[in-house]
């Protein structure tokens, strides 16, 4: 935990307050002629120091969480408390700006996500919440191929698709094998980046047959979905997603480029001012080394190399170190670690989730995507040559054994301090709770997921034990054990929207009533969550992530006392102005 060295701090005392108070009515008083309004920084004129007060200031310091203002000098902060206090600190020619108690936070970070990616969804075809229905897709996709917007090469590619589709194969093939799309390859992506459904001509480019799935073995098949007839159904998850993907044409440098833009800019205008993301494979490096030249990489980015676990380690990290050499000294980006895949995902049909109890349906515990001596080998280099491994583990037995991984680098190690952490968690062994802190694995969550719908309770609960459901998100009995929990969206999947994830995460709400309301967590926690612990994901903590003296001035400027307000109205927030390293990247039109 980052401890900040505070030169102003505020007042402990009653009495003291009381004095504080009095000091700040007299010196709002004699100020208030020449304060200049918060509007001032839409106009490009970000000065070389400014006062922020009055405001409710959220300061991602467990010490010292709140105050009323802030004050900048050029890229820093340098002083935050109470108003008397912070002036005394500034310069008497700084800009004093009234932000007339509004929420003042820190530049919001998000500690899993794929914003190069998502940015193609933006400037692509993404259905979105638009389509809930087969005629909704196909005007959907019939607007898209018309359009150009869908269009890969000539692969007809639909992002964001909702997972209840994949239960209705026979209608896809029905409609997206005649009419308009008798003779155009289709492929529609799921929603869990996981997942995927190509129609007859993209299997045929793609080779997936009858007969190549007759030479499968059992476990091979179980990737691939397939009809009575034994001919493919189209869909597909994990690695038979990544066959169907290798048939369409990739993104070219343009489209990548212009996702990337778009895509920093909507996270931006969210608060976002730093980020994880979590599959920084070569054209997403590639990108934002083109984002960088044309200074459009306005946000400290901490991109993580994905390894293969199953592979000789030494060969995994000596192409690792290469990467980071390449992509070395380009501004606002940092590789510090690497992902790994250590099981899939939990819903039907896919169930590629690893468990500690099988399935239901197929006797099939999921699919642990490494061995656990050869994971503890990985996370043991990997920790010894100071990089942070950064795991996707969904099921319970994947959580274990990341968990058994990582400790077995603290025992040969010792404590290298490096935030090891554990994404997604959706299931996990109660057991396994307090080992979070005791390791120092940080938890990533997702908790815009964590509600009461179909993707939670009719693709799940009828084919796992009772046992293994009753601990779906156990956000707040990680947060009870002690664990530190960042906040994450994996968006592409989920919305980034930092608002609607504490909102969620502090009621549990959904369609189908509330998904275990034991687990909702405070909204303070969730602060900390998209600051200071996020920060701490990124190995940042000590630049970004909290108002201290000496760190970086990212601020976020919000339309509403989010500490106060009822969850439905702390859902709707807005961003008014997002500050990063002191200048403004975004301000509402509004």
């Amino acid at each position: 935990m980052h401890r900040a060295n505070y030169d102003v701090k505020q007042t402990s005392s009653t009495g003291g307050k009381l004095r504080a108070l009095g000091m700040a009515f007299s010196i709002l008083t004699a100020i208030a002629t020449f304060v200049a309004p918060a509007s001032l920084l839409a106009q490009g004129k970000d000065q070389s120091e400014r006062v922020f007060f009055n405001a409710k200031v959220f300061t991602g310091v467990a010490e010292h969480p709140y105050a009323e203002a802030v004050a900048i000098s050029g890229d820093k902060i340098v002083a935050v408390g109470n108003l008397p206090d912070v002036l005394r600190a500034a310069s008497p020619t700084a800009e004093k700006i009234d932000l007339q108690g509004r929420s003042l936070l820190p530049g919001l970070i998000d500690s899993h996500i794929h914003p190069i990616m998502a940015g193609l969804t933006l400037v692509g075809a993404d259905v979105g919440d638009q389509v809930n229905s087969i005629d909704e897709l196909l005007r959907f996709a019939a607007d898209a191929k018309k359009s150009g917007k869908g269009m890969r090469g000539g692969v007809l590619y639909i992002s964001g698709m909702p997972l209840e589709f994949w239960s209705h194969t026979d209608e896809l093939n029905s409609r997206f094998n005649s009419g308009d799309f008798a003779s155009v390859p289709v492929f529609l992506a799921g929603s869990d980046g996981h997942t995927g459904w190509g129609n007859r001509d993209l299997l045929k480019r793609a080779g997936v047959t009858k007969d190549f799935l007759d030479h499968l073995s059992s476990a091979e098949r179980a990737y691939y979905g397939i009809g009575k007839d034994g001919e493919p159904n189209g869909f597909a998850v994990d690695a038979g997603r990544e066959k169907l993907d290798a048939a369409i044409p990739p993104p070219t440098e343009e489209q990548w480029l212009a996702g990337g833009v778009a895509a920093v800019r909507y996270l931006h205008s969210l608060g976002i001012t730093s980020w994880l993301d979590a599959w920084a494979d070569e054209s997403v490096l590639s990108t934002y080394k083109a984002l960088a030249e044309h200074n459009e990489l306005t946000a400290h980015v901490a991109g993580f190399w994905v390894v293969n676990p199953r592979n000789d380690p030494a060969k995994e990290l000596e192409t690792t170190q290469k990467i980071r050499q390449k992509y070395a000294g380009i501004p606002n980006l940092t590789i510090p670690g690497i992902k790994v895949f250590a099981d899939g995902v939990l819903e039907y049909p896919s169930q590629t989730a690893s468990l500690t109890k099988p399935y239901k349906n197929t006797g099939r515990p999921g699919d642990l995507l490494f061995e656990p001596a050869r994971f503890a080998q990985l996370a043991t280099a990997a920790d010894k040559q100071g990089l942070i491994v950064h795991v996707h583990a969904i099921g319970d037995r994947a959580v274990k054994e990341s968990l058994n991984g990582i400790e077995a680098a603290r025992k040969a190690n010792g404590n290298s301090g490096l935030p090891h952490t554990l994404t997604h968690v959706q299931l996990a062994d109660p057991e396994d709770f307090p080992r979070f802190k005791e390791l120092g694995v940080i938890a990533a969550l997702q908790l815009l997921w964590a509600t009461a719908e179909p993707d939670s309770i009719e693709l799940v609960k009828p084919y796992i034990d009772p046992e293994l459901y009753r601990w779906q998100y156990p956000a707040r009995s990680l947060l009870d054990a002690g664990a530190t929990i960042s906040g994450a969206s994996d968006w592409f999947v989920s919305s980034p929207n930092v608002f609607w994830a504490i909102y969620q995460a502090e009621t549990r709400k959904g369609v189908e009533g509330v998904l275990d309301p034991s687990q909702c967590m405070p909204r303070e926690a969730m602060l900390f969550a998209y600051t200071r612990n996020s920060a701490r994901a990124m190995n940042e903590q000590d630049r970004i992530g909290s108002l201290a003296p000496g760190m970086q001035a990212d601020l976020v400027l919000l339309d509403r006392d989010i500490l106060t307000v009822s969850p439905e109205e702390m859902r709707d927030t807005k961003v008014l102005w997002t500050m990063v390293g002191g200048n403004t990247v975004y301000h509402s039109q509004r």
